[in-house]
């Protein structure tokens, strides 16, 4: 087993074949950063896009962990994809985890149809979006950061801040007059993701559009936003790390030279190399056994949406922590320590090798590992689970 794609699976070997298109230009898009736009119409021409979006309402009705797994497929390639894909999906649920079941169904009908990409711009955490109340309608102003899929977006999950301080939330298309995606990302990492800000300047945002969660305001399920967010960066984090094991590899059996004192004629038969890509597969393994069994609990949450219980939240929180804080450390290793095993040659800027341990680097400052350790350990030493927040 070496990271193998399950071909049976339609959805993922179409995933495969366009991770091998997105890989032709990976290394010089990553330097070019910008917008995808290519790579998008690919991904709207194999109807990946409605892959979550249930087979009532003319999308593919895939579960969690096949979607998460296609996003796993274009991060061993390009993590900026993979983050962009998981996102998307994440955004486009957003209707059914925060309001009304007709909302969430004319938006699915209207997102399949017209084949929409969404983005993120409901960073909870930002207090710089305001709204105040036009009629029956607010009129927006201030700005979002961290607006992931933003520069190529067709339609928004959004929120803002009204006049008590309080966050309302809504869903809007990205031609609405007064929004403007700067495309302004400057990290070292994800530079394709678009993950920059938002400007408003008195936007309007029609009743019908507003979250309208109505009786089941408080339901557990509607906590799990979270779940998702952890579950795409993980699955982004496992991704690189297999794609940049990967990639070492076959440069370690062409290229690399065998180091003057090694005593060996080929690089592959020094002692040194073998125990490192040994330990570092094994490390990527666990990983991948960590990260499947955390869509297995996501999955689950999901077949039982707003029937899930506060407890049941709290168990399945633990399983997808805790694959999210071992995968993030495990692909910083990997993306790092490749390097000592292909050599000085390889840190050439024509490899582009680097951009695996960019991507994650970036991604993991954005969710600390940390705090995921505590909240597991915590659970195990007093039975105590993570409380529901934003980013929990």
């Amino acid at each position: 087993m070496v990271f193998d794609t399950d071909l049976s699976n339609p959805y993922l070997r179409q995933a495969a074949e366009l991770r091998e298109a997105f890989a032709v230009d990976a290394v010089e898009r990553d330097k070019a950063g910008g917008q995808p736009i290519e790579q998008l119409r690919l991904l709207k021409a194999s109807g990946l896009l409605r892959l979550a979006i249930p087979r009532t309402y003319g999308g593919e009705g895939q579960p969690w962990s096949t979607v998460l797994r296609v996003v796993r497929e274009f991060a061993k390639v390009d993590g900026a994809l993979g983050h962009l894909f998981g996102y998307h999906t994440g955004s486009q649920a957003a209707a059914w985890l925060y309001g009304s079941s007709e909302q969430a169904a004319t938006l699915y009908q209207r997102s399949a149809r017209n084949n929409w990409f969404w983005a993120n711009n409901g960073n909870s955490r930002s207090r710089s979006l305001f709204g105040k109340r036009e009629g029956e309608g607010w009129v927006l102003n201030g700005h979002k950061p961290f607006t992931s899929g933003s520069h190529i977006a067709d339609y928004l999950n959004i929120t803002w801040l009204d006049e008590n301080g309080e966050t309302v939330g809504a869903t809007i298309p990205a031609n609405r007059t007064g929004w403007k995606a700067l495309n302004d990302w400057d990290a070292i990492g994800q530079r394709q993701t678009g993950s920059g800000t938002a400007t408003y300047e008195n936007v309007r945002v029609e009743p019908h559009e507003v979250h309208q969660p109505g009786a089941t305001a408080g339901a557990p399920f509607r906590t799990v936003t979270p779940f998702l967010q952890q579950s795409v960066l993980l699955n982004v984090f496992l991704g690189s790390a297999q794609g940049a094991l990967l990639t070492a590899r076959g440069y370690t059996r062409e290229e690399s030279r065998p180091w003057v004192h090694s005593g060996v004629e080929r690089h592959v038969d020094d002692p040194w190399v073998k125990r490192v890509y040994g330990d570092l597969y094994t490390r990527t393994l666990a990983a991948t056994a960590l990260a499947d069994q955390a869509l297995q609990a996501l999955d689950q949450v999901w077949q039982l949406g707003f029937a899930l219980t506060a407890e049941q939240r709290g168990q399945y929180a633990i399983p997808i922590a805790a694959a999210n804080a071992f995968a993030g450390n495990t692909a910083l290793e990997v993306t790092s320590k490749i390097f000592e095993v292909t050599g000085a040659r390889s840190t050439a800027n024509r490899f582009g090798f680097d951009r695996f341990w960019r991507n994650v680097r970036t991604h993991t400052l954005h969710n600390p590992e940390e705090y995921k350790t505590r909240n597991v350990g915590t659970w195990f030493l007093t039975g105590e689970p993570p409380a529901p927040s934003i980013i929990q």
